[in-house]
């Protein structure tokens, strides 16, 4: 039995039903696994979601961002999508990203991948989200002229000051590649976040909003964009595998025209992607009811604070601070109560300036640089939210919240 099977109430579980067995069985039994029609279905599909609402269009246009449709692109990985995006743009050896300290390592990592430098940027305060005064900052220093995109990152699916960090993007000449790993389906009024900037990736894994167990989707704008990741994810081939073994064209004929990857999405997890976009909605609503009760129970805690939440956020985690004045426990003592109670937890994220790597890499890379950043981990405890939790489940994490901050108090 593992550990996720002992708990109580698991910390995620993907919504998984018959649509998704019976896609799965058919691709199965086709003959074609890897990409093929069900990973264009899938990116069809995506992008038709995305470009549903043309109110938004001319929006985009009055804040002066690009009206045209959305084109997407199935990967294998989150990672591989910012990989890509990265490289789109301009970046590697010679360059820099600006991104937070505030995420998982892959979004700075896929920039040290390319060969590019990253400089951070602290988060607002009282938040997750990357503070455009700190990114502008940093273009208008020496560093700034190696900087070719800025990474903002969507914590938990709650979208960042997209309208500003865009502008100052434009300022100074850089692209913007949203890091949207958190953000299906977070909706503002320029459009779903990871497809305001430039670029934007979102990722497919077990614990996404949209489960494919892994995978993720880049997402653009600008054709030209488009045209260089859909040859680079595929080993800089001039043909897909698709095209190559359904075309009247011998399949054998080819060329390679750059130095590529291999990040392209499998047709059997893809055809899961497919069953999981028709329902995304619906898992919205599901995860937002629970999001209500939850806050309905804590909101009059002296000892806890409501996750930060803009307008569109699509609740993808729900990050409990504690107010570690109140209590006479830490934060990590107050998640292993939890733990010890059978609710499954985790911590949404562990800063960059922790890790061995990046302090090897930066020296002044510090907590004490990053003071908003570390002020939020130091109190940051993710507690259940997925689609389908019962009554009972969010009843039990509630109790379980309640009766440790109780017994804790200061």
């Amino acid at each position: 039995m593992s550990d996720a099977d002992s708990l109580k109430v698991p910390f995620s579980r993907p919504s998984i039903s018959k649509e998704e067995e019976d896609a799965v069985l058919t691709v199965l039994r086709s003959g074609w696994l890897t990409t093929g029609k069900y990973a264009l279905q899938f990116e069809r599909d995506f992008s038709a979601y995305m470009n549903q609402d043309e109110s938004l269009r001319q929006n985009r246009l009055n804040a002066g961002l690009d009206g045209r449709d959305v084109i997407s692109l199935a990967v294998n990985s989150n990672t591989s999508g910012m990989v890509l995006a990265m490289q789109a743009c301009g970046v590697g050896p010679g360059t820099a990203v600006i991104t937070t300290p505030y995420t998982f390592v892959s979004t700075a990592m896929s920039a040290v991948h390319l060969g590019a430098d990253v400089f951070f940027a602290d988060v607002e305060k009282d938040s997750y989200s990357i503070d455009p005064d700190k990114i502008e900052a940093i273009l208008k220093s020496e560093n700034g002229r190696k900087v070719r995109a800025v990474v903002p990152v969507h914590i938990a699916g709650n979208p960042c000051n997209m309208e500003r960090i865009c502008a100052i993007a434009k300022k100074y000449g850089v692209k913007v590649i949203e890091d949207a790993a958190h953000s299906l389906p977070t909706k503002t009024d320029l459009g779903y976040a990871g497809t305001i900037g430039d670029a934007g990736v979102y990722s497919f894994y077990v614990t996404k909003t949209l489960a494919t167990a892994e995978g993720g989707m880049v997402c653009t704008r600008d054709p030209e964009l488009a045209k260089k990741m859909t040859m680079m994810r595929m080993h800089g081939m001039d043909r897909t595998t698709w095209d190559r073994y359904t075309s009247p064209r011998a399949s054998w004929e080819y060329d390679i025209v750059a130095p590529g990857f291999k990040f392209n999405l499998p047709d059997l997890l893809a055809a899961i992607g497919v069953e999981q976009l028709k329902k995304v909605d619906l898992f919205l609503e599901k995860r937002e009811r629970i999001v209500e009760k939850y806050n309905q129970a804590f909101k009059d805690l002296d000892f806890l604070r409501l996750p930060p939440s803009e307008k569109g956020n699509c609740w993808h985690l729900y990050l409990l601070r504690i107010v570690p004045e109140k209590l006479s426990i830490g934060r990590n003592e107050f998640a292993q109560l939890l733990q010890k109670a059978g609710i499954g937890i985790s911590v949404h994220f562990i800063p960059m300036f922790y890790f061995t790597y990046w302090k090897n890499r930066y020296p002044d890379f510090t907590k004490e640089n990053f003071p908003e950043a570390a002020k939020q981990y130091k109190s940051t405890i993710t507690i259940p939210l997925w689609p389908d939790m019962t009554e009972e489940m969010v009843q039990m994490v509630i109790s379980a919240v309640k009766k440790i901050g109780t017994e804790h108090h200061a």
